[in-house]
């Protein structure tokens, strides 16, 4: 079965009147079209994840926010009873996406001077210590390199149907390191599939796409060069981001950027080569779309979260290739 996201703009970019109005827009009909939930990202520029989810529970009947967890900002004591409190106020559940954080500046920013494994490390104690606090009738302790927690304990009941999903985000042999220990899923921004071998790495995994499909593939390119024109300012401070980013997938991105370029091909990385995205974009028609998302979807990925949508046609547009991709498989 297919989980599908979509994602949440947490960048304060405009007036609080305007975000929120926005954010109830978008957040209503995406749930109307069926979608589990929407991916709640956070840096230190975004808004705080944790409050944003709230308001979009306070605002939907069905929508499941993924709260992006990085260790940096929360102890898992605190992210544990922060889940359970909403389990009890609103008997609605969160599902975890972990992250490590991608910005140099921004952990040297918090005093944070682990290296990149060792992130992924503390992610694996993080969420070992989260899910038994959720999932204990009993004191938890542990003792680990990261954390010690002595006798802990959460002071509210908890339904265990309420269990967060939990991925582990990241491009890199820790991050799946991680994702095998907790026994969670990987979430990664996907390069062509020859790239990775025959791994198997997909297998329960999850991707991140923008999608502009169209009955016919003129009228997807005619919109995605009107969407993402060209950008010379923002080619450059992608060249820039690129050189400092610590991200395994950034940098993977960023090489197939520099070893094959951007031609307007179904899988499209512009977006991302002029820092207007992260995600990879798949352009086409619904047919052409969906025999590249069938790709993925054969070997094992179940979830994917969609770079937001523009407005609910353009999200009808995306999930006719995707049942169009189910269909295939």
């Amino acid at each position: 079965m297919l989980t599908v996201y979509t994602s949440f703009p947490t960048d304060p970019d405009l007036p609080p009147d305007e975000y929120r109005r926005t954010l109830l827009d978008k957040c209503r009909w995406i749930e109307e079209a069926g979608c589990r939930g929407v991916l709640v990202h956070t840096d230190n520029r975004s808004v705080d994840p944790w409050s944003a989810a709230q308001f979009l529970l306070e605002n939907t009947e069905r929508l499941v926010p993924l709260i992006a967890v990085n260790p940096v900002y929360t102890h898992p004591f605190a992210a544990a009873r922060a889940i359970a409190t909403i389990g009890y106020l609103y008997h609605r559940q969160v599902d975890l996406n972990l992250v490590s954080g991608g910005f140099p500046s921004h952990l040297k920013e918090l005093g944070c001077g682990l290296d990149h494994d060792e992130r992924y490390d503390r992610i694996t104690e993080f969420a070992q210590i989260v899910t038994r606090l959720l999932s204990d009738d009993s004191t938890v302790s542990h003792a680990g390199r990261h954390y010690t927690v002595k006798g802990a304990m959460l002071g509210m009941p908890f339904d265990a149907a309420l269990m967060p999903r939990i991925y582990v985000s990241g491009g890199s042999e820790a991050s799946l390191e991680a994702r095998r220990r907790l026994g969670a899923g990987w979430l990664t921004y996907p390069r062509l599939l020859g790239r990775y071998g025959d791994s198997g790495v997909f297998q329960g995994g999850g991707v991140r796409f923008g999608i502009i499909a169209r009955p016919t593939a003129e009228e997807a390119w005619s919109l995605a060069h009107a969407r993402f024109p060209h950008d010379e300012d923002g080619e450059q401070l992608h060249d820039w981001v690129a050189q400092q980013a610590e991200s395994r997938w950034h940098r993977n991105l960023a090489d197939d950027v520099r070893r094959s370029g951007v031609l307007d091909q179904v899988y499209w990385l512009y977006p991302f080569r002029a820092y207007h995205t992260f995600c990879p974009y798949l352009v086409g028609d619904y047919d052409e779309v969906a025999a590249a998302l069938a790709e993925y979807f054969n070997v094992g990925v179940n979830t994917i979260i969609l770079n937001t949508p523009e407005d609910p046609e353009d999200l009808d547009h995306i999930l006719v290739a995707l049942r169009r991709a189910r269909a295939a498989v």
